[in-house]
């Protein structure tokens, strides 16, 4: 009897039952913390100023993250970039900076792929940003590193004057970042000692450089100045050959305007280049006349915007006449028709033969794009907005900038922004022309347009702030 109750006494002051229970817990904790992961990217992600930038963020393991509250943010919690809770987004909060330039792309929302896309990157973009998720009381974040990179304009040279017994040549570029690396280098590739190198940075954080040199006769008369993005890796190089006659052994009067000939036959020369490059505007002065001339015996399109296709962050008005940028996304079913990614919305209307023409007034913000595209342009995820993707466009972006979107884009150096831009689609001979209605003169012609006998619609692509009409 005593072994027995000595036996018994052993075992209830045994410490293995609560150790039990603590692992139990303990394990059970950590299952519980363990729910999920969020995972960034470890590199920092370049972007070009200007253009757009996707931060990749996803939840490991792959789960729906429609119920969650994603949130990302800056240095402190409250400094909001993009907020989604309660199932869309929340623009309460969300810092200036960023209104209308960030959205949060919710194609693999259900498998706990949740990217910002934010447009229009600028200088003060750079930086980190957390990507922070919570479900309930559970939450995970990570960080990621935006860097921002400006890739300026081509370097211009200009022929200063004779000093020293030489030419003085200046190269000027605008629009780096970050600080950009700036040589001069001869024919064969060796660098040349600068005469003096000043650069500086604007109020939008981005750097311009001014470098000069001295030419001598009979030595580096042909260069090159050369400047380069350290973080793209990425440079832009001009050249001018400086000939003998320039040098001053006649009378300076007559260097000066043989310099100024030179400049004029390069800029000249660079101009036709660029033009080559970028696309033909006009075949001729003659097809500029027939261009205007053109609308005469056209058609008059009464077009009207088709709600069916319209992107949901889109708002139309009654009468389907016109179409302005939303503050918020609206809930619309998620039809075939309707673009789904790009702030797009193709007119009722669509044509096979013939020729039509319809007006659309532009006034108001400051970016967006009118044109023609086909009726089965592509409307989920992003869209190629080019003649390859079946878009016949031109567009205005934002800091003024006017093109026509080709492949690759060209710039259309026009005094002023057309208010009124008049579209006329030849179904028969496969061509899209653009008109300033104001001022009645040719914008731009795609001469490989349409394919005779496809259906072609009026096609309107709208930014932050846009609002677009269609004219009678």
């Amino acid at each position: 009897m005593k072994i027995l109750s000595f036996c018994h006494s052993s075992r209830a002051s045994s410490p293995l039952p609560g150790f039990i229970v603590f692992f139990l817990t303990l394990y059970g904790h950590k299952m519980e913390s363990a729910k999920f992961t969020v995972i960034g990217h470890q590199d920092p992600i370049t972007a070009i100023v200007g253009q757009e930038a996707v931060l990749p963020c996803h939840l490991s393991p792959p789960m729906s993250a429609a119920n969650m509250e994603v949130r990302w943010f800056r240095s402190q919690f409250l400094s909001i970039v993009h907020l989604y809770r309660n199932g869309k987004d929340q623009y309460e909060g969300q810092m200036p900076e960023y209104r209308g330039r960030t959205e949060l792309l919710k194609a693999g929302l259900t498998n706990g792929n949740i990217p910002l896309r934010i447009l229009n990157i600028r200088r003060s973009d750079e930086g980190q940003y957390h990507c922070f998720v919570e479900e309930d009381t559970f939450y995970k974040e990570t960080v990621l590193e935006l860097r921002v990179a400006g890739l300026g304009s081509a370097p211009l040279i200009s022929v200063e004057g004779h000093q020293d017994g030489g030419i003085q040549v200046v190269c000027r570029s605008a629009g780096w970042y970050p600080e950009p690396k700036v040589l001069w280098r001869d024919l064969s590739g060796r660098r040349l000692p600068s005469l003096s190198e000043v650069i500086s940075q604007r109020d939008n954080g981005l750097f311009e450089t001014e470098t000069a040199l001295i030419v001598k006769e009979h030595s580096n008369q042909n260069l090159s100045c050369c400047i380069r993005n350290t973080v793209l890796n990425q440079e832009k190089e001009s050249a001018v050959y400086i000939a003998d006659p320039f040098f001053p052994r006649v009378n300076p009067w007559m260097v000066a305007l043989s310099v100024i000939l030179g400049i004029l036959f390069g800029f000249t020369g660079f101009t036709v280049c660029l033009f080559k490059m970028k696309g033909k505007l006009t075949e001729e002065v003659g097809k500029l006349t027939a261009a205007l001339g053109w609308r005469r015996s056209v058609e008059q399109a009464n077009a009207t915007l088709d709600p069916d296709t319209a992107h949901p962050r889109l708002v139309l008005s009654e009468d389907r006449k016109s179409v302005r940028w939303g503050d918020t996304r609206q809930h619309l079913p998620d039809n075939p028709e309707r673009f789904d990614s790009d702030l797009c919305v193709l007119g009722c209307e669509g044509f096979t033969s013939g020729r039509h023409c319809w007006e659309v007034e532009v006034g108001g913000g400051e970016s967006w794009a009118v044109g023609a595209a086909r009726e089965s342009v592509g409307r989920k995820g992003r869209i190629s907005r080019s003649p390859e993707g079946g878009i016949w466009a031109v567009q205005c972006w934002w800091g003024g900038q006017f093109r026509a979107l080709t492949d690759p884009e060209a710039p259309l150096p026009l005094p002023r922004i057309p208010s009124r831009i008049r579209v006329c689609l030849d179904c028969d001979r496969g061509q899209v022309t653009f008109i300033d209605a104001g001022e009645e003169t040719l914008i731009f012609t795609f001469l490989s347009g349409p394919i005779p006998g496809e259906r072609i619609r009026p096609w309107l692509w709208v930014g932050s702030g846009a609002q677009l009409i269609l004219c009678p």
